[in-house]
């Protein structure tokens, strides 16, 4: 967490009120950790941004309990862990906050610090943990917390927390000795010459050819900054990158999921963030650009195409 966060928090707790300024720069610096902490409870980037977005719409229609709550960080990880979940429960159809475990019958762990072997696990290994552990492991080994903020987040007694961990902890260790299992391609020949056409077009600094891709209704979501809907409106995204300095596109895989690979002149062999493409009928729907939300990359599987 940046410093100015860690004042901002201790001012607030200080002072018991939040502005909607206060509570926008809060959320501002806190996006990446939050990111981070949904995309391991969901198993990829892209899914735990899905996940953040709707514990960030949450939040805001519950913006007046700020006034009333000691540790605001807590609240907002509280809401992305309920979220997280929600979000697992519709995946799974299960209820994912049931553990089969009994806590009391465990030996708690010896180290209640974070575990740094932990820090490097890919997401999809996570996700093979039940919810709870992973949760519990996330939230200390990955982000830091303590055993009585873990217990806070996930409204779980501590004696819970510490089998949670205990068990995740080894779980995790034994899946770090199997060979790592690569997210599957899932770019169909249709949507593979969609995405060739548009990042063809884009490359050649053609706007107007990929304009014209464009649905009508197409929606764009620049994410981390505004969302535009309808063709005119989005058309003007295509004329802030033709001022931008140069981008290179490429056809790649975000943790699984077909994506366009942006990399900058300066960096031509690194990708800086990535785009995501949804098609209707041949033309583009939706674009999801996370130009403003680099957060996003931390821990994603990048495969070039």
């Amino acid at each position: 967490m940046t410093r100015w966060v860690e004042n901002l928090l201790g001012w607030v707790e200080r002072r018991g009120i939040m502005t909607d300024s206060e509570f926008g720069e809060l959320v501002a610096g806190l996006r990446g950790k939050l990111h981070r902490y949904c995309a391991r409870m969901t198993g990829n980037v892209i899914d735990g941004e899905d996940a953040l977005q709707e514990a960030l719409v949450k939040a805001v229609r519950a913006r007046a309990q700020l006034d009333d709550v000691a540790q605001p960080e807590r609240w907002l990880f509280r809401i992305a862990h309920n979220a997280a979940l929600d979000f697992l429960r519709r995946q799974t159809r299960a209820q994912a906050r049931q553990s089969p475990e009994d806590p009391e019958t465990m030996v708690d762990p010896d180290d209640e610090q974070p575990d740094p072997e932990l820090l490097s696990t890919s997401l999809r290994t996570f996700m093979r943990l039940p919810t709870v552990q992973r949760s519990s492991v996330i939230l200390m080994d990955v982000l830091g917390y303590s055993l009585s903020e873990i217990g806070a987040i996930m409204d779980a007694s501590l004696p819970a927390v510490k089998s949670a961990l205990h068990r995740g902890r080894t779980r995790l260790h034994e899946l770090a000795k199997e060979p790592a299992d690569a997210p599957p391609a899932a770019l169909s020949a249709t949507e593979r010459t969609l995405l060739a056409a548009y990042i063809d077009r884009f490359n050649a600094r053609d706007y107007g050819a990929v304009r014209a891709m464009l649905a009508e209704e197409v929606r764009l979501d620049l994410v981390n900054r505004r969302q535009l809907i309808g063709k005119a409106d989005v058309q003007n995204y295509f004329t802030n990158y033709a001022i931008a300095s140069p981008r290179r596109f490429a056809l790649g895989l975000v943790d699984g999921h077909p994506a366009v690979l942006v990399s900058l002149s300066e960096a031509p062999q690194l990708v800086a963030y990535f785009i995501l493409l949804t098609w209707h009928d041949a033309a583009v729907l939706r674009i999801r650009d996370f130009l403003y939300a680099p957060y996003a990359l931390d821990g994603a599987t990048i495969i070039t195409l």
